[in-house]
């Protein structure tokens, strides 16, 4: 009867012990619940990651965000949430190596582009410095941007000039001032707003979000580029103390399943949500693909904001022509 007690209490002890180490880390997100990052990103990365702690970590996603979405890389810095997902483009200036991976022209496949992205990073860019008070679990990229309009001709570029696109910021905003259009910053959750009521006569969007964002019914002309006229770049950030505080076990568990393995996790949700969407507009917006000649007038608007860009990046200390050329490479031997 002794030894039944004491068993029991051992068990006891020894569940509670195991229950003391855990680590439960919140996740702001400030994205829908259906959104493509959240059900096919967020959600298997968080059971990948308790997976491969064997349940020391797991992984609370909140049901309301934290802080508005530029407020999410601070929020990880400063310890707020443990972890938390954003858009370097959307705190202006201050994450210049991520403009790499959202130069015009670099590919059609999300997955390509982001895996890529990822190696870049770890070789060339994050020497630069740009990710104080983090742990930077993973960076990527949307699929390629195109231009999508209601009521105007987008046979020719012409169709552009003139035209207000909503866009997010970052690279979309120089694309769109290059190409003669008007930006119109606002979140992607008021394009509909905007172009129903006639502010905006347009949006630069992947195909995923003219769906997501029920635009379908309402643009109903498309100019697609080969490469992208642009991406927009994520990241997964870890708060750095609380990364610290991990054992060595966990953070070589979170990081086998982070990194270029989030990276490729990324890219094939979105090109699945780039296909689903660009099927999903089949016979409700009329596609123009850009021509050859057209291609070589985008090229004469669009080369000397990439230059510029490089320039950007390469004061932070990066070799910025010989970044790209690497990307490039990268991303071409991902798409083979």
């Amino acid at each position: 009867m002794l030894r039944a007690l004491l068993t029991g209490v051992t068990a006891g002890l020894i569940a509670l012990a195991g229950s003391a180490s855990a680590e439960t880390l919140r996740f702001s997100n400030w994205l829908p619940t259906s959104h493509p990052v959240v059900k096919d990103v967020m959600l298997p990365w968080k059971a990948a990651v308790e997976k491969a702690t064997e349940g020391r970590v797991s992984i609370q996603i909140l049901d309301a965000p934290l802080g508005p979405p530029p407020a999410h890389y601070d929020l990880a810095a400063n310890g707020i949430a443990d972890i938390t997902f954003g858009a370097q483009a959307y705190t202006p200036g201050r994450f210049k190596t991520s403009m790499l991976a959202e130069l015009p022209f670099l590919g059609d496949s999300s997955e390509a582009i982001s895996i890529a992205y990822w190696q870049v990073f770890k070789e060339r860019l994050e020497a630069a410095g740009e990710y104080a008070g983090v742990k930077v679990l993973g960076v990527f990229t949307h699929g390629p941007g195109e231009v999508f309009t209601k009521g105007r001709d987008l046979s020719s570029l012409d169709g552009i000039a003139g035209a207000k696109l909503r866009i997010g910021g970052g690279m979309a905003n120089d694309v769109a001032t290059a190409l003669g259009a008007v930006p119109v910053q606002s979140p992607s959750s008021k394009a509909y707003e905007l172009i129903s009521g006639g502010v905006a006569d347009g949006i630069l969007f992947p195909f995923e979000s003219v769906t997501f964002f029920r635009l379908d019914g309402l643009v109903d002309q498309g100019f697609v580029v080969p490469g992208g006229l642009y991406n927009t770049s994520f990241f997964f950030v870890m708060n750095r103390r609380t990364w610290d505080r991990l054992s060595e076990a966990d953070k070589a568990a979170i990081d086998s399943v982070s990194g270029e393995a989030l990276a490729r996790l990324a890219g094939e949700a979105w090109d699945a949500a780039d296909a689903a969407g660009r099927d999903a507009l089949e016979g409700k917006v009329q596609l123009h693909v850009a021509t050859e000649e057209q291609l070589g007038t985008l090229h004469q608007m669009l080369d000397p904001v990439i230059e510029s860009k490089l320039d950007e990046i390469a004061a932070t200390g990066v070799d910025a022509k010989a970044a790209m050329d690497d990307m490039k490479a990268r991303i071409a031997a991902e798409t083979r």
